[in-house]
């Protein structure tokens, strides 16, 4: 991989986090901004209290991962490659919660929300796997020392 590609992922890498914080913090402030997209709007108030709660704890897990994941990244590739990943597996979970229940799901955002979630998914586990590549971890950053191939001693 080319000092390029293992940019191009940490950059990857870093707009999802921010993606994630964004989308974290408005479940958190305006859950309901969040929710209706995805699920639709509540029938009456017992639900849509439940509905409220729920996205909150969703918006306290995406920013809990969003802060990690950048501030990891700032640190080192070798840090940040767990949290990127996890993302990941959380936005996987996502996509698949999202198609198990496809055909209740809002007609105009279901598609959109299922291609949103597994994207930021493979990214995000691509990314994690392009991450501490030996490469240097950018401007900076210390660099990783080269390792010995196996064999060599």
């Amino acid at each position: 991989m080319t000092d390029v590609d293992a940019t191009g992922l940490r950059r990857a890498a870093q707009a999802i986090a921010w993606g994630r914080v964004a989308i974290g913090t408005t479940a958190l402030v305006a859950p309901m901004a969040v929710v209706v997209p995805w699920v639709g709007a509540a029938t009456d108030s017992a639900n849509a209290a439940s509905i409220r709660l729920l996205a909150r704890t969703l918006g306290g897990r995406d920013l809990a991962l969003g802060v990690g994941a950048l501030r990891a990244l700032s640190r080192s590739d070798d840090e940040a490659r767990p949290w990127v990943a996890l993302s990941g597996v959380s936005d996987a979970v996502d996509a698949l919660a999202t198609m198990a229940a496809f055909a209740w799901l809002p007609r105009r955002t279901r598609w959109p929300i299922l291609v949103a979630s597994l994207g930021s998914a493979l990214v995000s586990i691509r990314a994690a796997t392009g991450l501490d590549t030996g490469l240097g971890t950018g401007v900076g950053d210390p660099q990783v020392p080269d390792r010995p191939a196996a064999g060599d001693a």
